[in-house]
């Protein structure tokens, strides 16, 4: 038999899209016999796309062939490939396509192929006529059989400017070129564009084994400047942008939009349906800053960090085990944080924890006592669930991207902080000192004020801080005249009390232009919530409820600061404290002892995935089991019941004794 009757050889599945794969699998087959290029090749193997599921091989008729094909049709198209990588590319198959393409179909699509029952074609499709088999097969005698050196020809091989003008050159940037390629030719107008293809480390086919597990190692990292807090600036990495957001094989997404009409940010946005414990969510990405090239840069840098923390991305499975059999080496979920008893009652989605239960772990390392340490896999990687782990719905708390380990780990850490000083102050109904912005260096504080001035708010700042003496900074943007979109509220935590006070402001900016709209739009249902606090149940929730205006009344102790002080008074004490030695370890280690030495462990989760070691980027999931985390949906709100929320004040001398019941505000917090 030969190689070219071999590759025709295709499951036997009656169904339209099998007959039309059928069919162009033979007329492909007729025009490479006929070409005379059959000697020692095989003929083009064609599979269908979208009619199984591809995130299941072994359920997937073309399973078994699906790696080595080079055509992959669609309802609507053919793609031909991956072609053309460089031989120091990362590898990428038929199958890595499959699953790009899968991901971003609609959510009546994935549903029907990932979790709904047989499927009933409505009629013959997709029609081949001639013409669009000639053009097919041109495209794959072009780019798999013409013998070219690896990139020759390939979209925007001379540079993006020069790719701009051929059809699907603005999906490439250098960065793409040494990826394999896809090149998708329309059935109905024959348009060819041409993407670039991430290949999917999940992959059975070709996706890298994970090594042994190897105990982070945190080393001395020079800083550019004194008073630098990255290493780098976000537009040095090498982001494969074509590849991170196109309608073929997006790795994040099909595209990004941008808002032109925004008078406070120029924000780029993103999104993809992502499947998690609770069916596909709407994961959204996004970039707030004042150019939207760089906002771009920061929209892929998040969408890249949700990538590697709601599932994990190297193959092979967690550690299965009840928590009984690995306390000795394992986190207690119930440090973290646990729901009140009548919610597991009435959730049915949620079961107590149970420590006989076996639960997946992963393995994470303690900066505290220098030993590897197991975690929850549901406390790391936040779109991932089990019936056996459904205890605690997290978030992306404390997840941080850097461009080393040292530097994720630091901001992962400042985010827990932030989020906890920030609940604390709430629940806790503290009374925080107001930072005179005026006294702030720089200039970027007073635009960010005009700017919000420019939308008829008033902006606020607070010294945050309860036991812990990290600078974070709380934002309260205030209406003038008091009408919907009444406040907007955003924190910030950096070792620099200024730029704290910046990023605080800048979060809160990026809800300003919209808030009023979104009361409007949602107005019926946020009244509602008002009067029934079990009514918030999403994230947006939070802040859109503080857009009424007789939710103000819950945050007078922000409208009422006891007094005003200068930034450089307020955090005197602080700035002796911090290192001056212009090394992120040292600012790390200062951030670690901080929390160590009010008795918390500080835990850290490598999440990088392959794609990002790649970038030169560090994701990690930072745990620090006993500060407060951050909740949405007032029913599922541990900082409740948490002994911190009712120690914290005294602990920092506040007060003489711990926070009374009849103390704590009970009312949904405004974090957005």
């Amino acid at each position: 038999m030969s190689a070219a009757t071999t590759a025709t050889a295709t499951p036997l599945v009656t169904d339209p899209m099998a007959e039309a794969s059928r069919l162009l699998q033979e007329a492909l087959t007729e025009r490479f016999l006929a070409s005379g290029r059959a000697s020692g090749r095989p003929a083009p193997i064609v599979v269908p796309v979208g009619a199984a599921d591809a995130f299941r091989p072994d359920a997937d008729p073309y399973g078994a062939l699906r790696p080595r094909a080079a055509v992959h049709l669609t309802a609507q198209a053919a793609l031909i490939g991956p072609w053309g990588a460089h031989e120091d590319a990362p590898a990428a198959c038929g199958g890595c396509l499959a699953r790009r393409w899968q991901r971003l179909r609609s959510r009546s699509e994935r549903d029907a192929l990932e979790v709904g029952t047989d499927m009933t074609a409505a009629g013959p499709w997709p029609v081949l006529p001639g013409h669009a088999v000639d053009a097919v097969w041109s495209v794959y005698e072009a780019v798999l059989l013409s013998g070219r050196p690896a990139g020759a020809g390939r979209p925007g091989a001379a540079g993006r400017s020069a790719a701009a003008g051929r059809p699907g050159g603005e999906w490439h940037t250098p960065a793409d070129l040494p990826l394999p390629q896809v090149t998708r030719v329309d059935l109905a107008t024959l348009r060819v564009t041409t993407l670039p293809l991430l290949g999917d480390p999940l992959c059975p086919a070709c996706g890298p084994l994970p090594g042994p597990y190897a105990p982070p190692e945190l080393v001395a990292r020079p800083k550019p400047g004194p008073g630098a807090s990255r290493l780098r600036p976000a537009s040095s990495y090498p982001l494969p942008q074509g590849a991170l957001a196109n309608p073929v094989c997006g790795a994040l997404g099909e595209g990004t939009w941008l808002n032109v009409a925004s008078p406070t940010t120029s924000p780029v946005a993103g999104s993809v349906f992502v499947r998690t414990y609770a069916g596909l969510s709407d994961v959204t990405w996004s970039g707030q800053a004042n150019s939207f090239a760089a906002s771009r840069t920061l929209a892929y840098l998040e969408g890249l960090e949700r990538y590697a923390g709601i599932h994990r991305r190297h193959r092979g499975e967690p550690l299965v085990a009840a928590y009984d059999d690995v306390q000795d080496r394992a986190v207690d979920p119930r440090t973290c944080g646990t729901y009140a008893p009548e919610v597991y009652r009435t959730d049915p989605m949620l079961a107590p924890f149970d420590p006989a239960r076996p639960v997946p772990w992963v393995r994470g390392y303690s900066l505290r006592d220098d030993r590897t340490v197991l975690v929850p896999q549901r406390a790391v990687h936040y779109g991932a669930g089990r019936d056996s782990d459904n205890f605690v719905f997290e978030s992306s708390n404390g997840c941080a991207t850097g461009s080393c380990l040292e530097e994720a780990v630091l901001f992962g850490l400042l985010e827990l902080i932030e989020r906890d000083a920030f609940l604390l102050g709430w629940y806790g109904r503290a009374r925080l000192t107001g930072i005179d912005l005026a006294s702030c260096r720089g200039g970027a504080v007073r635009a960010m004020a005009d700017r919000a001035a420019l939308q008829g708010y008033d902006v606020h700042a607070f010294d945050n801080r309860v036991d812990l003496a990290v600078p974070v900074v709380t934002a309260v943007a205030v209406r003038r005249d008091g009408g919907p979109g009444t406040l907007s509220f955003a924190a910030g935590a950096r070792l620099d009390p200024e730029e704290a006070v910046e990023a605080a402001l800048s979060e809160v900016l990026t809800y300003l232009p919209h808030l009023d709209r979104q009361v409007a739009e949602h107005r019926t249902a946020l009244e509602a919530m008002a009067d029934d606090f079990s009514l918030v149940r999403e994230l947006t929730h939070h802040a859109r409820l503080y857009g009424l205006p007789r939710m103000a009344r819950h945050a007078r102790e922000y409208l009422e600061p006891v007094c005003v002080r200068p930034v450089a008074e307020l955090y005197e004490g602080w700035q002796r404290r911090r290192p001056a030695t212009g090394d992120l370890l040292d600012d790390l280690l200062l951030c670690r002892d901080e929390l160590t030495g009010a008795g918390f462990d500080v835990i850290v989760v490598d999440q990088t995935s392959p794609e990002q070691e790649r970038m030169g980027l560090c994701t990690v999931s930072t745990v620090v089991p006993g500060l407060v985390p951050i909740d949405f949906g007032w029913d599922r709100q541990r900082v409740l019941g948490m002994d911190r929320l009712r120690t914290a004040f005294r602990r920092a001398g506040w007060r003489s004794a711990d926070l009374r019941e009849e103390e704590i505000r009970r009312v949904p917090h405004p974090f957005p």
